[in-house]
């Protein structure tokens, strides 16, 4: 199986990193080693390339950065763990369903080992506790491989999700693992979720 490095590069800005992803996918080869990186941003809402602007429902001083992954809009801030795969998906043999699948089971997994069910819905990528999303994910495809990744809210502040539908979706509530009972920060529950990545990815 492939090579998996992983970086955690802690707080970081959006703009640099999305543009670090971009020059990893444009330069790799067929022997780049795939890599994940763990962080943080400062508080930004980031629009996938559908995203429609009518989803941010009023003006904030928060940052709105047009990418170039899929989805609608969505929030980051910190006490959110942030992780970016930067996977050859031809070389791992993996469909882009099968990896979104692999990315939830990856959260669904890690919340099972504190006693919280979660579960994935149809049409609507991420993972849910009741009615409430607490991961999010979206990714950008190019030349086989990915970059983007997924989200876990962890121990934030969640008002600036009241200025947005999440995800596109009207009056979704989010929630986050200190809400649901869950005590380990964000640096344990980091880790955790990179060995859980880790291990789905490298399935058959």
């Amino acid at each position: 199986m492939a090579l998996l490095l992983g970086r955690n590069l802690g707080l970081v800005e959006y703009l640099p990193i999305w543009k670090a992803m971009q020059d990893f996918t444009a330069t790799r080869g067929p022997d780049t080693p795939d890599e994940m990186w763990l962080l943080e941003h400062p508080p930004v809402y980031t629009l996938g390339l559908a995203g429609k602007s009518e989803h941010l429902l009023r003006a904030t001083d928060i940052p709105v950065v047009k990418i170039d992954r899929g989805g609608q809009i969505t929030y980051h801030g910190p006490g959110q763990i942030v992780v970016y795969l930067l996977l050859d998906l031809r070389r791992r043999n993996i469909g882009v369903k099968e990896l979104v699948r692999r990315m939830e089971q990856a959260v669904i997994d890690l919340l099972a080992g504190y006693g919280i069910r979660a579960e994935r819905r149809d049409k609507a990528p991420g993972v849910y506790v009741g009615n409430a999303k607490i991961a999010a994910l979206g990714l950008r495809i190019k030349n086989g491989c990915c970059y983007h990744g997924l989200c876990l809210n962890v121990d934030m502040d969640l008002s600036p999700y009241a200025a947005i539908n999440p995800c596109g979706y009207e009056g979704l509530a989010v929630t986050q693992t200190r809400n649901v009972g869950i005590q380990d920060g964000i640096e344990i529950l980091g880790e955790k979720l990179v060995e859980h990545l880790r291990k789905n990815l490298s399935s058959q």
